[in-house]
C-alpha cells in the first residue's frame, strides 16, 4: 500500500510539473510577442554635457536635457528627443554653434538629422534658420530639403526651400529661393 501510494504521488507531482511547464512555455511566448517590437535604449541620460577634445584642445561640447542611447540595435543611433545645442570650435577657438528641438545621429553613416527651429550660428555670424537640417559629417555637408532663411556674414540675405552647402557656407546653393545678394564688382 505504501509503495502504491508513493508511485502515485510521484506521478501527480509529475503530471503538474509538465503541465505547468508547458503553461509557462505559452505565457512566455505571448510575452515575448507582446514585447518583441518595443526598442529600448542601450542607457538614457539625463543633462548631458558632452566635451569632445584633440590634443587637450575642446573641438565640441554637445549640451542636451535628454540623451537616448540605441547603439545597441543592428543600424545604432543616438537620440535627442528634447533638443540638443552643439558649439564647435575651430582651430583659433572661434565658435560655431548648432541648436535645434530634436536631433538623432546614425553611428554607421555619419548622418545627423535635426529638426525643428533649428538654428546655426558659425563663427564668421552667417546666421542659418530652418525646420529640418540634415549634415553628413563625413562629407562636410549640409542639406535641407525644407524652407529656411539665411543671412550670409556679408550681410547678403536668402528665403527659400531646400540647400546644399559645405559646412562654413562658402558654397551655397539653394534650390529655389527670394533674396538680396551683394556683389563686389571691384574683384573683376
Amino acid at each position: 500500500m505504501w509503495l502504491t501510494y508513493k508511485y502515485i504521488l510521484r506521478g501527480i507531482v509529475a503530471s503538474l510539473f509538465a503541465t505547468m511547464l508547458f503553461s509557462c512555455q505559452n505565457g512566455l511566448n505571448e510575452a515575448r510577442k507582446f514585447n518583441g517590437d518595443r526598442v529600448e535604449p542601450l542607457t538614457v541620460g539625463e543633462g548631458v554635457n558632452l566635451f569632445y577634445t584633440d590634443s587637450g584642445h575642446v573641438k565640441a561640447n554637445l549640451r542636451s536635457p535628454k540623451m537616448l542611447d540605441f547603439t545597441n540595435q543592428q543600424f545604432a543611433y543616438r537620440e535627442f528627443p528634447n533638443g540638443v545645442e552643439v558649439d564647435f570650435f575651430n582651430e583659433e577657438q572661434e565658435k560655431t554653434t548648432i541648436i535645434a528641438d530634436y536631433g538623432i545621429v546614425y553611428n554607421q553613416t555619419d548622418l545627423i538629422d535635426l529638426r525643428g527651429n533649428v538654428k546655426i550660428v558659425t563663427a564668421d555670424t552667417t546666421i542659418l534658420n530652418a525646420e529640418q537640417l540634415y549634415w553628413d559629417q563625413a562629407r562636410s555637408w549640409l542639406f535641407s530639403d525644407e524652407n529656411y532663411d539665411i543671412q550670409m556674414n556679408n550681410g547678403a540675405l536668402n528665403d527659400g526651400e531646400g540647400f546644399d552647402a559645405n559646412e562654413n557656407f562658402d558654397k551655397f546653393i539653394s534650390r529655389s529661393n527670394v533674396g538680396v545678394q551683394y556683389i563686389d564688382e571691384s574683384e573683376k
